[in-house]
């Protein structure tokens, strides 16, 4: 399925190796070497043959194994030196997956490339829960944004457009940031009291959902998430209980994060 000297990225979704594509499991047996993401559920990475090279060239933040110039320069090296490349990247790569580089590096050095999508964190986390991300009427647009910026950089985004009461936001990699999105967006206008659904680890065993509302995302956030990855959802649509007489499993009910 995969040509010698060509490279594929492929999506490894949220982790749970069942949410894989049929075609990106083809392509990870069909591979001769992976070059995987430490994000990389390992169910997934269970899935790669015994033959086939597993490298590891996750980034992280704050624990950055590879920088990303070093990671185009390795997955190129290894297609003209013929090999069938699999760039297995957590999520979907073409959502915060750093896949332009990648692309550019290999078309730059004549290396066929293709791409495989796979499954969001932002999908994986309202499925987890038992919600939609959009609602007729209430929450007509899905806004997707990441709030890792370099090291002492604050969080640039534009808090005016992203304010919409009309619209569900998803935010990638913002635990760290979570007192600036929640600034932001209640100094744009958003009220306090908007919906927060913070989900870690999503579709993994280790999942948990902890809601809350916009004003209080700081603490819930310092208080409630551990080192795993996590996705912030806001808006009205993630008010929607997700089973009917209680919360989810796992999931800390929005009084816990309620002022005194």
């Amino acid at each position: 399925m995969i040509e010698p000297g060509t490279v594929w990225l492929v999506g490894a979704g949220p982790g749970d190796p069942d949410l894989l594509t049929r075609k990106a499991e083809r392509l990870i047996c069909a591979a001769s070497v992976v070059f995987h993401d430490a994000l990389v559920g390992q169910g997934v990475l269970d899935l790669v043959p015994r033959q086939v090279r597993l490298v590891p060239v996750g980034k992280r933040s704050g624990r950055h194994s590879k920088d990303q110039k070093t990671i185009d320069a390795m997955i190129v090296e290894a297609a003209l030196a013929g090999e069938r490349v699999v760039r297995l990247k957590g999520g979907d790569p073409s959502i915060f997956g750093r896949s332009t580089e990648e692309l550019e590096a290999c078309l730059t050095h004549g290396v066929p490339v293709h791409i495989c999508p796979g499954v969001t964190a932002a999908s994986a986390a309202a499925a987890s829960a038992g919600l939609s991300l959009t609602l007729r009427g209430m929450a007509r647009r899905l806004t997707l944004v990441t709030a890792h910026t370099r090291a002492g950089a604050g969080v640039d985004l534009d808090w005016k457009a992203l304010a919409d009461p009309q619209a569900t936001l998803a935010v990638y990699m913002g635990k760290a940031a979570a007192g600036e999105v929640s600034a932001g967006l209640i100094g744009a206008g958003l009220p306090g009291d908007t919906p927060v659904l913070l989900i870690e680890n999503a579709s993994l065993p280790g999942e948990s959902q902890f809601r809350t509302r916009l004003d209080l995302l700081p603490i819930a956030a310092k208080a409630a998430l551990g080192d795993g990855p996590a996705v912030i959802l806001v808006g009205q649509a993630v008010a929607t209980p997700a089973k009917p007489g209680g919360a989810c499993a796992g999931e800390t009910p929005l009084s816990a994060y309620q002022r005194l």
